[in-house]
């Protein structure tokens, strides 16, 4: 057995052990959860008709900035596509245990937060339905295979950042929409708390392996922290939609900034003790990083001008952002 394999077979040990702290994890996830459907939130107030509903939901989202409305596309793409990861997590996972039954659940309910969106879109008219149609399928097609997915704790050095990242960006997406019409306002509401609990989730387990194999966990968190791509960096036009997205201050370099901040410190990774030199080695370069992205941030916005944009999904209308 090479050693990389190995390596990886020792890491998925350290996972099963987690096994009885996943089932508790669940079972706060779920007591705290309410469940609930598209329908349910798109429903109308009992004893109006549909059609009316409808209408008038139309006529309220005409307000939403097509800024805005990239944002909910790139959102709604983005949810599309994560069920459909699911094979990153359950590679590694016992399919009898715990890890299993955490993975469907979480596949179940990301399936939900797609299916809303898109319900939504149709019942606003937010979209061109067959451009963010074909959009989805290129997304789908193109697929998703990070680099990190050869080692175990990065997927969940992963989840924890990118969770935050979706979380942050439904619930500004909700406010900035929200103003102009309610419903979206709602639905992304009842999303980023989802994204919030998935969040929790996989950062104690990420934490739970600090505590057991501390060197290696700081090992895996450098190779992904620096900078990570969003599970939809694939969908066509992806990086002028995040530019969008940055612009009208939704997410950018320093929600990340902040992001990676807060992993740092609810971890307590400057305070580990007892590493060998190669945790030390990782251990320093972690805390480096946010002067780095701090950098980045500047640079980005310093380079930032004026632009005009314009998406065949939002019915190729010309909108100027600075």
């Amino acid at each position: 057995m090479q050693s990389k394999d190995w390596e990886t077979l020792s890491k998925v040990e350290v996972l099963g052990d987690l096994e009885p702290v996943v089932d508790k994890l669940m079972e706060a996830h779920e007591s705290k959860r309410v469940l609930w459907f598209p329908s349910e939130l798109l429903a109308p107030p009992e004893g109006e008709d549909p059609e009316r509903h409808r209408a008038a939901l139309r006529e309220r989202a005409r307000g939403i900035h097509d800024s805005a409305r990239v944002a909910v596309g790139l959102n709604l793409l983005t949810e599309e596509g994560l069920p459909h990861f699911h094979r990153l997590l359950a590679k590694y996972l016992d399919k009898d245990g715990f890890w299993s039954k955490w993975n469907y659940l979480w596949t179940a309910e990301e399936d939900r937060h797609g299916a809303v969106l898109h319900d939504y879109a149709r019942d606003s008219d937010l979209f061109d339905p067959l451009v963010i149609e074909q959009m989805q399928f290129a997304y789908i097609r193109n697929g998703f295979d990070p680099s990190w997915d050869s080692d175990p704790y990065r997927v969940f050095v992963y989840t924890t950042l990118q969770e935050r990242a979706t979380q942050i960006s439904h619930a500004n997406t909700g406010k900035l929409c929200g103003v102009h019409e309610p419903t979206i306002g709602t639905i992304l509401r009842n999303v980023a708390a989802e994204e919030a609990r998935h969040y929790t989730f996989y950062r104690t387990i990420f934490k739970e392996v600090l505590a057991r194999d501390p060197n290696r966990a700081l090992e895996s968190a450098l190779k992904v922290m620096p900078a990570i791509d969003m599970p939809g960096v694939k969908m066509p036009h992806f990086r002028d939609l995040a530019d969008v997205v940055r612009r009208v201050g939704i997410y950018g370099p320093r929600d990340y900034l902040e992001i990676v901040k807060e992993q740092l410190s609810w971890w307590r990774i400057e305070t580990l003790e007892g590493l060998n030199a190669m945790g030390r080695a990782a251990q320093e370069k972690l805390m480096e990083i946010p002067e780095r992205l701090e950098r980045v941030a500047d640079a980005i916005e310093a380079r930032s001008k004026a632009k005009t944009f314009s998406f065949d999904l939002t019915y190729a209308r010309e909108f100027a952002l600075e």
